[in-house]
């Protein structure tokens, strides 16, 4: 039994005196650029490292501030002051002892903004809630702007890259409202994947009394009354009258007279009243007038008192004799037809 123990204890020392001999498995080393202002690196490990970096085309320089945890150096912010920088190549260094662990890394794609600062709220003259914000980097900025109503699920939007407004149309008097705002580096910049975290909060509607005791309210109630059930109404009006009343719809819908070869279907065509069209038909004749010749002699101006009638405009068309007739006085004419009476 004590043979044991001492083999295991010399095992153990053995171990430990020669546990700087093996070689150490390196630590990562995560880079990410900070609002375009300071790198911070970081790296996990129980060894002490010292830290150096630099981009390409300069020389190392060593860590100005270390991040610890406990004693345990585990990351390091260095300045950043060229701006084009995240362009080229950066290099990072650990050394503890006699050795030392090289690593590059690409900060193109690692650009962390600040999130947005001073975002307020404020209900326009045009009826909408307006959300404004400010960023140190409006250049080259995509913001994204997350809302909700009442505690509900958050409705996510991309916003215009450089504008820092954001509008919701025609809020409800009785929501409350609560709005967060997040950026990102814009393509057209050197686009980068990594957000902003969110802004605080910011809260308009019922619970904070901002749009119930506003005198605002009455009137922007009307306007939205007027806007989204005034014209229906007058539209469902409109279709009763045309269904209901023939003037309307002879007059705003005109009835289309359907091509016929005939003429005398054109009178149909005509929308005029059945009793102003009986008006047209013809309900009365007239009586002819009677022509006569009459014989005369040539010693005065007397003449027979018979005479042969040849025009009679009654029905029966018949010739009849009419002698009770006086002759006139004019002398007849010597060319005239002579008619002699039986």
């Amino acid at each position: 039994m004590f043979f044991y123990s001492t083999m295991l204890t010399s095992f153990l020392l053995l171990l430990c005196l020669s546990g700087p001999v093996f070689p150490r498995e390196p630590p990562d080393v995560d880079c990410i650029l900070l609002h375009l202002e300071t790198v911070h690196c970081t790296w996990h490990t129980t060894i002490n490292y010292t830290f150096k970096s630099r981009f390409y085309g300069e020389h190392f320089s060593e860590c100005e501030r270390y991040l610890t945890q406990g004693s345990i150096n585990n990351g390091c912010i260095q300045p950043y002051s060229d701006r084009s920088n995240r362009f080229r190549t950066f290099y990072t260094q650990l050394a503890h002892s006699n050795s030392t662990f090289l690593e590059e890394h690409n900060l193109e794609k690692k650009v962390k903004l600040n999130p947005p600062t001073n975002v307020t709220v404020q209900n326009g003259s045009d009826l909408n809630l307006w959300f404004y914000w400010n960023q140190t980097t409006p250049n080259c900025v995509e913001n994204e702007v997350r809302y909700r109503t009442h505690f509900k699920k958050w409705d996510t939007h991309r916003v215009t890259p450089r504008k820092q407004n954001y509008c919701i149309n025609l809020p409800s008097s009785r929501s409350r409202y609560e709005l967060q705002v997040r950026s990102k580096m814009e393509k057209t910049c050197g686009e980068s994947p990594i957000w902003s975290e969110w802004s605080e909060p910011v809260v308009w509607g019922s619970n904070n009394g901002t749009e119930t005791d506003r005198p605002e309210a009455g009137y922007s109630m009307l306007v939205r009354i007027l806007v989204y059930v005034l014209p229906p109404a007058i539209l469902a009006l409109m279709v009763i009258l045309l269904l209901q009343y023939e003037r309307f719809r002879i007059r705003f819908i005109p009835v289309v007279p359907k091509p016929t070869p005939i003429p005398q279907d054109i009178v149909g065509w005509l929308q005029i009243s059945k009793s102003l069209k009986e008006g047209f038909k013809t309900s009365y004749y007239e009586h002819g007038c009677p022509v006569r010749e009459y014989q005369g002699s040539d010693s005065d101006s007397q003449c027979s008192d018979d005479s042969i009638s040849f025009l009679n405009t009654e029905p029966t068309d018949a010739l009849s004799i009419d002698t009770a007739h006086s002759c006139s006085s004019a002398t007849v004419p010597p060319t005239s037809t002579k008619v002699l009476s039986d």
